[in-house]
C-alpha cells in the first residue's frame, strides 16, 4: 500500500490550465482499481493519494503520468505501507502473515 503526498510547487499557478487532466488522471486511477482515497491535504497544501494493488515501479510510473507532476505543479513523496492491523472493512490491505 502505498501513501503518496502531492505537495504545491513553485508552478502551483499553472493549476488551473492543468486541473481537467489531473481530474481525469485521479479517475483513470481509480476505474483502473489503483486509487482507494484521494484528498486534498489542508489548508491548501496540495493533495494526498491512498493506493494498493501495484507494485512501486507502476505506482512511481502512474505517480509521474500525473500532468500536475509533469507540470511542476506539485511535488510527489511516496511512502510504502506494510499493514499489520486494521478495521475489518480494510482488511484486504493487510500483508499475509
Amino acid at each position: 500500500m502505498f501513501v503518496t503526498f502531492l505537495k504545491f510547487a513553485e508552478n502551483r499557478a499553472a493549476a488551473p490550465n492543468f486541473i481537467a487532466a489531473h481530474n481525469d488522471w485521479i479517475a483513470k486511477g481509480f476505474a483502473d482499481g489503483a486509487f482507494l482515497c484521494v484528498g486534498s491535504l489542508q489548508p491548501a497544501a496540495g493533495g494526498a493519494i491512498l493506493a494498493n494493488g501495484e507494485n512501486r515501479v507502476d505506482h512511481d510510473a502512474r505517480i509521474a503520468a500525473d500532468p500536475f507532476v509533469a507540470e511542476g505543479i506539485v511535488t510527489a513523496e511516496t511512502y510504502e505501507i506494510d499493514p499489520k492491523r486494521t478495521v475489518a472493512a480494510m482488511d484486504f490491505l493487510k500483508t499475509p502473515a
